[in-house]
């Protein structure tokens, strides 16, 4: 069976040509055969709806016209009427359209590109002041925004720290053993393990830090055992007011003490480790031996330069065990991180990445009293102050005689309590008072004896009146038993524990030339019973 070129009819071998659909003898429409169901009533088809069936599916003579006129249609490809010059022209209007349209959507592809950048833009900015306020809002307990910060970084000023009535600023630093500053994680992790006291005059620079021992006994707390530790956990028992449980702890700190605070800071371990880790490591010098290997892992040697990382310096932040003085030589170990912390971060610097890391740290584990414009102040002193001279004022120290506090057992309770007695801390206030007196010569009150070395009269009694002008205890003149030759004020410091006054006397004495000596330099035969320096006057004239 084979199709014609239309494809409409189909020749058949040996037969007329029939079109499809209708029948060859009668010209009439095949029947189509369905089968129905047997005893079915048979519906006949009458001529007039066959017709119609018909007409229904063959187009109508208007149709064909419509399709003829259609397929005359000269098509523009084939228009010969068209010259070549009207067909380049053609091609170029062609060409300029789908190059104006290239270059409308490659503007508009611009555009977006630049809406979406500055879309990041602002809402990057919007992240940064929403993610900065939030820090600085946790870490000053509300005191500062993000705007004080901005305001505080174009103030080329500073804004002098609060201070009590001899002029210092007190600040109360509470450690939490656990890793965040709700206290998750064990029993206890609220309770404040470090107690650590930093005292600075901004006037001079000076600054001292002791620390009270976590089991020290101080009076009624919400638990029966009455521990120092307790307080701030007693007035923050959830962890939804660090106001209270700070202020309630500067209180009975201030009141053992005989001292005002004027700020807090909360920090917890989690701190510690960042911060240590970020400035890449610390190095620690100890005055002790730290063995405390079967639960803090730390093994410090005394006296030697120790590089700590983060978790290092916690396990020597936190131990007790292993140590000649127990929570006390704890206290002075934290001293001794916070000061190699500041070390380091003086000696490097910090790059934006570590500030933001620090900041970022700080801002879960750190909360304050400070305001946005005070931290910058106390950044400033940072860069000023001579750090190198703080001050570890010791409650114990058996090997140079001071011993405020002592162990104590009460009611099957361990205690640290006043050497002085149970609730008695007077002694404890006045050494205390003592040791935070900025002036190194009244603090320290050494004792001098001076020599004279020349071959003048009255020598000694002239520098005697000049050292008391300037506050020094002078206890007592007399001749050198050897004449010095080099002109000058010669001084030998016999008591390492009188450092800051010999710093002071040779200050007070660099109009003229001074020299400086160890106590095994001065001249054999000089009585030093009592003294804790010596100055002798030598050369063959008075002095100055």
């Amino acid at each position: 069976m084979d199709k014609s070129i239309d494809g409409l009819v189909i020749r058949r071998s040996g037969n007329a040509n029939r079109k499809i659909g209708f029948d060859d003898k009668k010209k009439k429409p095949a029947k189509k055969v369905v089968k129905k169901p047997v005893g079915a009533p048979v519906k006949k088809s009458s001529p007039e709806k066959r017709t119609r069936a018909i007409n229904d599916v063959a187009p109508s003579k208007a149709e064909k016209n419509r399709a003829r006129e259609g397929f005359l249609e000269p098509v523009k490809s084939f228009d010969f009427d068209l010259t070549s010059e009207d067909m380049k022209k053609e091609s170029k209007k062609q060409k300029k359209e789908k190059k104006e349209k290239k270059k409308h959507s490659k503007k508009h592809k611009i555009l977006i590109a630049v809406l979406i950048f500055f879309l990041l833009l602002i809402g990057g900015v919007v992240w940064l002041f929403i993610w900065g306020n939030d820090i600085l809002a946790r870490i000053t307990g509300g005191n500062s925004n993000i705007w004080d910060a901005i305001g505080s970084l174009v103030s080329e000023t500073y804004e002098p720290l609060k201070t009590d009535e001899n002029g210092r600023t007190n600040i109360l630093a509470l450690g939490t053993s656990g890793y965040d500053m709700g206290g998750s994680g064990h029993d206890g992790a609220q309770l404040t393990d470090s107690i650590m006291i930093i005292s600075i005059d901004q006037e001079n620079g000076d600054v001292a830090m002791t620390s009270l021992p976590r089991d020290l006994k101080a009076g009624a707390t919400c638990t029966a055992t009455g521990k120092i530790n307790e307080v701030y956990w007693c007035n923050n028992q959830y962890g939804d007011d660090e106001e209270a449980g700070a202020t309630a702890a500067m209180e009975k700190v201030g009141e053992i003490l005989g001292i005002d605070f004027q700020y807090y800071a909360h920090v917890n371990w989690g701190a510690l480790v960042t911060v240590v880790d970020t400035i890449g490591g610390i190095t620690v010098t100890l005055d002790e031996d730290i063995s405390d290997y079967n639960y803090t892992h730390a093994v410090v040697p005394a006296g030697v330069p120790t590089e700590l990382n983060g978790a290092e310096a916690l396990g020597l932040a936190r131990a007790r065990h292993g140590t000649a003085g127990g929570d006390f030589s704890r206290g002075t170990s934290q001293q001794k991180i916070l000061i190699a912390i500041k070390d380091k971060i003086k000696a490097q610097g910090l790059g934006i990445t570590d500030a933001i890391n620090i900041m970022n740290s700080l801002g879960d584990n750190l909360r304050t009293n400070f305001t946005i414009e005070e931290m910058k102040t106390g950044a400033h002193l940072l860069d000023e102050f001579d750090f190198d001279n703080i001050r570890q004022i010791p409650m114990v120290d058996w090997s140079r005689g001071i011993s405020y506090m002592t162990t104590a057992n009460i009611n099957g309770i361990s205690y640290v309590v006043p050497s002085a007695g149970i609730g008695n801390y007077s002694q404890l206030q006045a050494y205390i008072a003592q040791q935070l007196i900025s002036d190194p010569v009244l603090r320290e009150e050494a004792n001098v004896l001076v020599l004279n070395g020349t071959d003048g009269a009255g020598v000694a009694a002239e520098c005697k009146e000049k050292l008391e002008k300037a506050n020094f205890s002078v206890g007592g003149t007399d001749d050198s038993p050897i004449p010095i030759e080099q002109k000058g004020y010669h001084i030998y410091l016999l008591n390492d524990e009188m450092s800051a006054s010999f710093k002071a006397l040779e200050k007070t004495l660099s109009a003229s030339d001074v020299y400086t000596h160890n106590a095994d330099e001065l001249p054999a035969g000089v009585n030093t019973y009592g003294y804790d320096i010596v100055v002798i006057v030598g050369g063959t004239t008075t002095t100055e």
